[in-house]
């Protein structure tokens, strides 16, 4: 796999009328962190399935893409996940897929008719995801497309499965960051000169003394971001500008 660009998709009106709070954006940013990866987008958005598929298609053309996708997968009628991705990612049809419901069968006995045998229909080609908690299988389109649960205590080990048994090993980014007792302005000039693989940001605060600028460097090699950070700390110390370096993780 080249290099990965990854994005969660949280579906759920739930989360945006404020009856859930979100737990899929802090889990999946610090699991991919772990592995010396970083989300490149994060989406909430509501059970509308026009929205859902254009968003997956939007995911689908960035380049290789992954996805972590919550929500939207059971058999409700609100539930529209499963075709959504049928359709911006297949054929637009779904199909039984006899291993997903040998299990549902299986673990529902007679309870898995009239509904819950309908999360047996699925996108052509999709594979199918261990559901550590009841069983009911997620599923996956491409080895890069992977439609999980919106509840996270069952979700949330697929994600690990998936990072220790698909998806390559990341290089650890560096970062270096320091708080300064300046505005942000100040950083433009060596801000415009950063190297190409090097991530450069500021952060603006103030407070009742004044204001401060929060500067962050990283970069997957360590020398280039290093080199540049101690660039903007020979600006500050011959500005005669007070700063502290910050603990990154």
């Amino acid at each position: 796999m080249k290099t990965p660009h990854f994005f969660a998709l949280i579906i759920g009106t739930e989360i945006l009328n404020l009856r859930r709070k979100d737990a899929h954006f802090d889990f999946v940013t610090k699991a991919l962190n772990a592995k010396g990866h970083k989300l490149s987008g994060s989406f909430v958005i509501e059970d509308d399935p026009a929205l859902i598929v254009q968003t997956l298609k939007f995911i689908a053309s960035q380049p290789n893409p992954v996805l972590f996708s919550f929500g939207g997968i059971g058999s409700t009628p609100d539930d529209h996940t499963r075709k959504c991705a049928a359709i911006a990612l297949k054929d637009g049809r779904l199909y039984e897929h006899p291993k997903a419901k040998k299990i549902i069968e299986e673990t529902l006995k007679e309870r898995a008719y009239p509904h819950p045998i309908k999360m047996a229909q699925l996108p052509k080609g999709a594979k199918l995801l261990h559901n550590p908690v009841n069983n009911m299988p997620a599923f996956s389109l491409d080895d890069r497309y992977f439609f999980m649960p919106g509840f996270p205590e069952m979700s949330h080990p697929m994600v690990t499965h998936i990072l220790e048994t698909i998806i390559p090993e990341g290089s650890p980014t560096y970062r270096f960051t320091l708080t300064a007792a300046c505005r942000e302005n100040e950083f433009i000039e060596l801000m415009e000169r950063t190297p190409k693989g090097v991530e450069v940001s500021s952060l603006p605060k103030l407070s009742d003394d004044g204001w401060y600028a929060t500067l962050s460097v990283a970069s997957k090699e360590k020398e280039k971001a290093a080199s540049l950070f101690h660039a903007f700390e020979e600006m500050l110390t011959r500005k005669q500008i007070d700063y502290t370096l910050d603990d990154t993780p």
